[in-house]
C-alpha cells in the first residue's frame, strides 16, 4: 500500500516531478517535494515487481476542496500509469479512494484488498516517508492486531527542505494517535473532517464484514480481542493461520472489481 499525500492538478503527467503540478498544503510547499511523491509511486512499483503475488493499492481520498472530486490514489495511478515501464505490475495495481488519514490508508487497504480478492492479505508492505515509520509499524498495526512478523515498511525521505519541520510534526501526530489510536475524536477526527470536502459515504465495512467492528470502534485502548470473531491471528480467517494454507496459498487477482 503506498498512502497518497496529495493530488496531481494536470491532465498530462509530464511535469509530475514540479510542485505547482500538485495541489499542496501550506506545509508541503517545499522544493523538492513533488519529488518526494515520485519516489513513493516509483517504491511501490518497484515491491511489486518482486513479488508476483502481490497487489499494488494507492490509497488516499478527495481530500483537496480546490483539487475537485479527484482522489489521491487516482492521481499517483495516473503518475504511475505514465511512467512505469512495469506491464506485469500495472494489472496488479489498483486505488483505495476514501482515506482521510493515514489510519485509515492502512483500515482501509485490508477491506479493499478483501473486496478485490475474497481474502485478507497475508502480508502488508506500506509505502510512506521514513519518518512516519514508527506511526505505521506499530501505532497503527496495533490497532488493527495485524501480526508484526508479517508487516514491513518501506520508507523514503522527505526533501532536504522540509525534514525539521516534518519531524516535529510527526512527533505531535503519533503523540495524537497514542491518545486516540482511531482517529475519531479531538483534533484527529476535526482533521479528517476537514480532508473529507464532498462529503463521501465511506463504502466500508461493505467487502470485508469480519471486521466491521473496527469501523465503529471509539477508544482510547485498543479494540478489545475477546470481540472479533475470528481465530488466533483474530483480524484474519483461518486459513491465514493454518500451515495448509500456507503452502497452498494461491492468491487470485483481482475478483471483478466494481464500477465506479
Amino acid at each position: 500500500m503506498v498512502a497518497g499525500h496529495s493530488i496531481y492538478t494536470t491532465s498530462s503527467c509530464g511535469d509530475a516531478d514540479k510542485e505547482d503540478s500538485w495541489f499542496l498544503e501550506p506545509y508541503q510547499k517545499h522544493p523538492g517535494q513533488a519529488a518526494t511523491f515520485l519516489a513513493h509511486i516509483q517504491e511501490g512499483v518497484e515491491n511489486v515487481a518482486k513479488d508476483k503475488q502481490a497487489l499494488l493499492l494507492f490509497s488516499g481520498g478527495e481530500t483537496r476542496k480546490n483539487a475537485g472530486p479527484r482522489s489521491e490514489a487516482q492521481s499517483y495511478w495516473a503518475v504511475a500509469e505514465s511512467k512505469s515501464n512495469e506491464d506485469s505490475v500495472k494489472w496488479r495495481t489498483l486505488t483505495e479512494e476514501h482515506a482521510r488519514d493515514s489510519f485509515e490508508n492502512l483500515l482501509f487497504s485490508v477491506c479493499r484488498f478483501k473486496e478485490l480478492t475474497g481474502t485478507y492479505p497475508q502480508n502488508i508492505t506500506v509505502v510512506s516517508y521514513d519518518f512516519k515509520e514508527e506511526r505505521f509499524a506499530q501505532l497503527h498495526r496495533s490497532s488493527i492486531r495485524f501480526p508484526e512478523s508479517n508487516f514491513f515498511y518501506s520508507g523514503t525521505p522527505a526533501s532536504p527542505a522540509a525534514k525539521e519541520a516534518a519531524a516535529k510534526g510527526e512527533a505531535l501526530v503519533r503523540y495524537q494517535f497514542l491518545e486516540d489510536p482511531y482517529g475519531c475524536r479531538g483534533s484527529l477526527w476535526r482533521k479528517k473532517l476537514g480532508r473529507d470536502p464532498f462529503h463521501r459515504s465511506i463504502p466500508y465495512p461493505n467487502g470485508c464484514p469480519e471486521i466491521d467492528g473496527l469501523f465503529r470502534y471509539c477508544g482510547q485502548t485498543l479494540y478489545p480481542e475477546s470481540d472479533y470473531r475470528l481465530y488466533t491471528c483474530p483480524l484474519y480467517p483461518v486459513p491465514f493461520i493454518t500451515e495448509q494454507s500456507t503452502q497452498n496459498s494461491q492468491p487470485q487477482w483481482p475478483r471483478q472489481p466494481r464500477q465506479h
